[in-house]
């Protein structure tokens, strides 16, 4: 699915409100929020287009013009041709959504006097239901959540309406950070689901750290995660109980690294995780995915209701995790240049959290033997 992004200069205006005196952020961690939550929009209500619109920030309600809503992200047939281009505030049913500040469901769009049919022209696009979610900041309506035809059925369901609002609530937690110079700075280096470190973060943290260690002739280890079994967990509950989990496993590893520097816990995507452990060998990396192998088997998933999203579900006996362990002095030759030593302590970790899953799961397996950075063997 192609999701297209306004340019900078849309991005940088739209973003105009309440800046601090030094503010500074990375447009292209915008577009990628933007292009996330579309993202997983989509693949909780399925549609033939979608679009997130942001206001003119600059006039405020008591402006006597009527502002402008802007494509700030899209994807869909004709689509490319909407992004950075705006309509009048007041416009069509976002615009109703918009100025009401209320959810809108349009179950057939010919017979909504609401309607706005000017869209469609421009992209060809054949418009026929409408589902659409305001974006609120601090109580402020400054933006819409739009989806457009239903895909699998005919119309959009009040199901649809409360996942639509969880992706508008994450739009506006995302944007309210990206307002604060602090939070943003954050939000840049972390997963937004699980509050860990994002992959971004974990190369240049590990690129760091390996650097560090060749130079001081000291250590680093990784320990790698892959959850076993948890493809049914969504398989049998869901996409949304999957989400929860993996913030409660979060919250888990958050707790078992603390507030320890050399430790980095990063969501490495998917199910998938890891822990820099700086300046530690290969036993305080085994003795880590231990403590946390055996807090994730005992562990009870979803054991509370969280309102709005999923009942309790009490996921005991299912989820474990298969760990790959490896460290600089252990699995990588002397002289090995840093960005080669990195890569090849990665494909190490993980070659061993392969053979864990090989050897019947819920396991912890250290990597024997020299790797390149092309994850071959050399002894």
């Amino acid at each position: 699915m192609r999701i297209n992004v306004a340019e900078t200069k849309i991005l940088k205006r739209v973003l105009q409100r309440e800046r601090k005196k030094n503010f500074v952020y990375d447009e292209r961690d915008l577009s990628d929020i933007f292009r996330g939550i579309l993202k997983s929009a989509n693949e909780f209500v399925p549609s033939e287009s979608g679009s997130i619109f942001i206001d003119e920030p600059m006039l405020g309600k008591k402006s006597a013009k009527p502002g402008k809503l802007y494509f700030v992200a899209c994807y869909g047939k004709g689509s490319a041709k909407l992004t950075g281009n705006n309509i009048p505030a007041g416009t069509g049913i976002v615009g109703k959504t918009y100025t009401g500040g209320k959810p809108y469901i349009s179950k057939n769009v010919d017979t909504d006097k609401n309607f706005y049919q000017a869209i469609d022209k421009k992209t060809k696009f054949h418009t026929q239901s409408i589902i659409c979610v305001p974006i609120e900041i601090r109580g402020t309506v400054i933006g819409v959540l739009e989806l457009i035809n239903r895909l699998d059925r005919i119309n959009y369901d009040k199901k649809d309406l409360k996942l639509l609002k969880i992706f508008a609530s994450y739009t506006s937690t995302l944007i309210q950070n990206a307002l604060d110079a602090k939070r943003f700075g954050e939000l840049s280096i972390k997963d937004n689901l699980t509050g860990l470190y994002n992959d971004r973060f974990f190369y240049e943290s590990l690129t760091k750290a390996v650097r560090s260690a060749i130079r001081n002739s000291t250590d680093v280890s990784i320990a790698f995660l892959d959850l076993d079994h948890f493809k049914q967990v969504n398989d049998m509950h869901g996409h949304l109980a999957g989400s929860q989990l993996l913030t409660e496993l979060g919250a888990q590893i958050l707790a078992l690294t603390g507030k320890n520097k050399s430790l980095i816990p990063v969501r490495y995507g998917g199910d998938e995780f890891v822990v820099i452990l700086a300046g530690k060998g290969v036993r305080e990396a085994k003795e880590l995915a231990e403590v946390l192998r055996k807090t994730i088997e005992d562990h009870t998933y979803l054991a509370k209701r969280v309102p709005g999203v999923i009942d309790a579900l009490h996921i005991k006996d299912l989820i474990t995790g298969s760990f790959g362990v490896a460290s600089l002095k252990t699995n990588i030759k002397k002289g090995t240049g840093v960005t080669d030593a990195r890569e090849a302590l990665i494909k190490a970790a993980d070659n061993a959290m392969y053979i864990s899953k090989e050897a019947g799961r819920n396991t912890v397996t250290i990597a024997k033997g020299f790797f390149d950075f092309k994850a071959k063997k050399v002894k």
